[in-house]
């Protein structure tokens, strides 16, 4: 006869009473989950894991540092038994059958009361995978079904629609350096979910033909400007297709915040009474340099990064850098938007106490299937740019952690 499978349901742990025997892995690996769901947790364990004795010294939990003892579940509404001592782990399970406590065990789950199903999550959504059947029980494979669901929840792949009215407004979306898998699960999350795009010509413009076809999609670069600046032409058309009861997500390359003039859209957005969510993204300010194998810190060479926009040059009156400042300091330099600007920015740096020697990396559209990388020096890097024909978009690295790595010499 085939044994019954398991019947699944979620725990209300909230205020109760929740008994953990031992501290090791399994614990390590399962406390976080409880301690998520506003349980009362009481470890009894002579030792505990570093991770979980940092639990302990916050306040997470209360740790008991001893063996586990007869009357530890009484009060208990749920137990996990998970120490090393099978007699100990007999004895729990005994005296949690006795007080009708649902019990886990990680050494024999045949002798448990309840299952830990293998779990995950996805805006609001609890996703818990069981096996139905007991004799062949596999936690890779419920594991492996889990992250498939989760994973699609996320990113889009697996659409689940909402039957609840959606509240219409815009995100703003960073979508990282260029390299679609860049993206936030939030930020692809919200674009499946998407009614309208409004993309800028950096971000990952792979990610826009994965939508439905039912999803607009403008370029932002060719929104009909009239009588409207760039910028206020785009902010116009965030504000009206919202105002049509549509889910708007603005993709911009990298976050929103880093040069990306979202603050004003925000700010346009408020003022228009429009809901708004800002979903950060990945910089190109490390990533892209990462991508290229240079670390923009490394110890004993760069203790600071300071990040500059290079779109107009430092004699130029409009410039609210300090580049007499940034020459003398001992760190890395990243610079964006600075390609057509960059032998009148070395030369400035040069000027003000910044060595010809040191070290400048060029990294053109990093992250992508086209990125390739130039190294000059501050003196040379001028005459490169024009001799390898450097275009942006490029991430413009100065110091000497360029010389880490793969191309260095450190």
């Amino acid at each position: 006869m085939a044994e019954h499978p398991a019947y699944p349901v979620g725990l209300r742990l909230t205020g109760r009473r929740v008994v953990v025997l031992g501290g090791g892995q399994v614990a390590q690996r399962r406390l976080p989950a409880l301690i998520a769901a506003g349980a009362d947790i009481r470890l009894v364990s002579p030792e505990a894991t570093p991770s979980v004795e940092a639990m302990a010294d916050t306040g997470e939990i209360t740790w008991e540092r001893r063996p586990y003892a007869e009357g530890d579940l009484a009060d208990a509404w749920y137990a996990l038994i998970a120490t090393s001592d099978t007699g100990a782990n007999n004895a729990a399970s005994a005296e949690a059958e006795r007080h009708r406590v649902w019990c886990v065990r990680s050494d024999d789950a045949d002798l448990a009361t309840a299952w830990t199903p293998a779990t995950g999550h996805s805006e609001g959504v609890t996703v818990a995978v069981l096996t139905t059947d007991a004799r062949h029980r596999d936690p890779r494979h419920t594991a492996a079904i889990r992250d498939a669901v989760v994973e699609g929840l996320r990113d889009g792949t697996l659409v689940a629609p909402h039957r609840r009215t959606r509240t219409p407004g815009v995100a703003l979306v960073g979508g990282g350096p260029g390299d679609p898998d860049l993206i936030t699960v939030r930020g692809r999350r919200l674009l499946a979910e998407a009614d309208v795009v409004i993309a800028d010509r950096l971000g990952p413009r792979d990610l826009l033909a994965e939508l439905p076809p039912h999803v607009e999609v403008i370029d932002a670069a060719k929104i009909p400007y009239g009588r409207y600046m760039a910028q206020e032409a785009i902010n116009n058309a965030l504000i009206e297709h919202a105002k049509q009861g549509k889910s708007v997500v603005r993709l911009k390359g990298g976050d929103p915040f880093v040069f990306g003039r979202g603050m004003e859209e925000a700010q346009a957005l408020a003022e228009a009474g429009i809901a708004c969510t800002v979903v950060p993204g990945i910089s190109s300010t490390i990533s892209v340099p990462g991508a290229a194998g240079i670390p923009v810190t490394h110890r004993g060479v760069a203790h600071e990064f300071t990040v500059v926009s290079g779109h107009v040059a430092p004699d130029d009156a409009r410039s609210l850098v300090d580049w007499p400042s940034l020459a003398r300091l001992t760190g890395t330099l990243v610079i964006l938007m600075g390609v057509d600007k960059i032998g009148k920015i070395a030369e400035t740096l040069v000027a003000h106490g910044k060595s010809p020697d040191t070290p400048v990396a060029l990294v053109q559209e990093g992250t992508t299937a086209a990125q390739r990388r130039v190294d000059a020096t501050l003196a040379t890097v001028a005459e490169t740019v024009v001799a390898e024909e450097v275009r942006p978009p490029a991430v413009i690295v100065v110091g000497a952690v360029v010389a880490v790595g793969p191309h260095g010499t450190v």
